[in-house]
């Protein structure tokens, strides 16, 4: 009974941690990588991910890179901590913009997702059934993404280009992990007050090389009649975002913006508003109003999905979001009170987000747009 136990224990933990990747017998799954579909910043989490033609600060990396060329200050550095799962699961993001000239900037960036202390109760039970709770011990699973950035205002006005490069680390404790690359390229376009936007994320498609250890791995597998997995690599297709925005201005003191945002997903039939065997369109909205651009009012809508419930009825559900933020000099605080799923499966997240402009020689801003 002690070794069916520990088998049972094993091969929960290994179906657990191995059910995000999913690409046993799929070279191009759907949700690959998704850590990188929650959004950086609290801003454009208040927002309701509608942030594609306004982001303008060193979250463009996220965005919209080809934002980063508007910064107008020297360095601009944004950090953003939010927690999910009653704070098991950590997202956190690091990034800093320097503007090279009047029209380019590079940027560096760092998005980590991870479960931490997660037991490990392999070697729980010795031999003979005894257990011994020494023998627990710990890891991590977590996701990393490295990004560098560029981008550059080009001859026609108001239009500005930029694009990504991703360096991707995934990692389950000592039993698997992948290393993927990929890039991202984007175009912002001001004409007026209205403002547009396009991102197509892994443009040549995203790859992750996996490797299992199969010395932990083989045993527990084959005695729960599971797929031993294999060394592969995963996929991930292009993500296209389409965001268009206007600005309206009264008495030049207080700002209100409604953006739209069409995020296209090429891997196939998702549950979202628009979809089809190709592809799936999650529209999202999103309003900031702003006073003397100094305090910011945001609230914003996405994840339109129809849901079936235990009685077979299928009910219409989105997920509002809310935030604030606060700018003064040199300094902005965010917050956003949002979730990754909609507002009847996940519990509501509270997301900080600060940033930190300077220049090496003082000159302030005269608008955040």
């Amino acid at each position: 009974m002690f070794y069916r136990l520990k088998i049972l224990n094993s091969a929960l933990l290994i179906i657990f941690m191995f059910s995000a990747p999913n690409i046993f017998g799929q070279l191009a799954p759907k949700y690959s990588n998704e850590f990188l579909s929650l959004g950086i910043g609290a801003r454009n989490l208040g927002m309701g991910n509608s942030t594609v033609s306004s982001s303008k600060d060193v979250t463009a990396i996220y965005w919209n890179p080809a934002s980063l060329a508007e910064i107008d200050k020297k360095f601009d550095i944004g950090l953003m901590h939010s927690e999910y799962f009653a704070g098991i699961a950590k997202y956190d993001f690091i990034g800093i913009n320097y503007k090279i000239d009047l029209k380019s900037s590079i940027a560096l960036s760092m998005i980590r997702f991870g479960v931490d202390d997660i037991p490990n109760t392999l070697d729980l039970f010795d031999s003979y059934g005894n257990i011994h709770y020494d023998r627990i011990s710990s890891f991590s699973a977590s996701d990393y993404a490295f990004i560098g950035s560029y981008s550059r205002k080009v001859f026609v006005e108001g239009l500005s280009i930029g694009a990504n490069v991703k360096l991707i680390r995934r990692k389950a404790g000592d039993f698997a992990g992948a290393w993927g690359f990929g890039f991202d390229v984007a175009a912002k376009y001001n004409y007026k007050n209205w403002k547009f936007g396009v991102n197509i994320k892994d443009i040549t498609s995203t790859f992750n090389a996996w490797q299992y250890n199969q010395s932990q791995l083989r045993d527990i597998f084959i005695i729960t009649g599971n797929t031993v997995p294999q060394n592969g690599l995963e996929l991930t297709l292009p993500k296209i975002l389409l965001g268009t925005a206007y600005l309206f201005n009264i008495k030049d003191k207080v700002s209100i913006m409604p953006e739209i945002c069409l995020p296209i997903t090429t891997d196939g039939k998702r549950n979202t508003l628009i979809k089809s065997n190709a592809i799936s369109i999650d529209p999202s909205m999103g309003l900031e109003i702003g006073y003397v651009n100094l305090v910011f009012i945001r609230a914003g809508v996405n994840n339109f999905q129809t849901i079936t419930d235990i009685d077979g009825e299928e009910h219409f559900s989105c997920q509002p979001n809310i935030g604030v933020g606060l700018k003064y000099k040199w300094f902005s605080v965010d917050y956003a009170f949002t979730n990754i799923g909609n507002q009847g499966v996940s519990l509501y997240s509270h997301v900080f987000s600060l940033g930190i402009s300077f220049d090496t020689k003082k000159k302030e801003s005269a608008s955040r747009y």
